[in-house]
């Protein structure tokens, strides 16, 4: 049975940050690619990054240089560090897990920044 499960999600003020973790059982997690996405309510969810298998690494634009992906094989755990947070960052944050046609979504971790 695969599971993804997101935490560090939270209440932040306009420039401060997060770090959500994604801990993720049930699969061969160095195969897959692992993905952050977001949906903030009225809109559809969104990539705000993903990273390969083998590490590379790709950004929203609107996150490049605040944000960074990682992962840690042998934590079967992947990562968003989330810097330099805006209001327009709100939303429900999203792990994927992928590899060739199989994919799995997490439960998801709301992230508020606000004032």
């Amino acid at each position: 049975q695969v599971q993804l499960v997101e935490s560090g999600g939270g209440l932040v003020q306009p420039g401060g940050s997060l770090r959500l973790s994604c801990a993720a059982s049930g699969i061969i997690f160095r195969l897959y690619a692992m993905g952050w996405y977001r949906q903030a309510p009225g809109k559809q969810r969104e990539l705000v990054a993903d990273i390969t298998s083998g590490g590379i690494t790709n950004y929203a634009h609107s996150v490049k240089g605040r944000f960074t992906i990682s992962r840690d094989n042998a934590k079967n755990t992947a990562y968003l560090q989330m810097n330099s947070l805006k209001p327009e960052d709100t939303a429900v944050y999203y792990c994927n897990a992928k590899v060739l046609t199989s994919g799995h979504w997490g439960q998801g971790t709301q992230v508020t920044v606000s004032s």
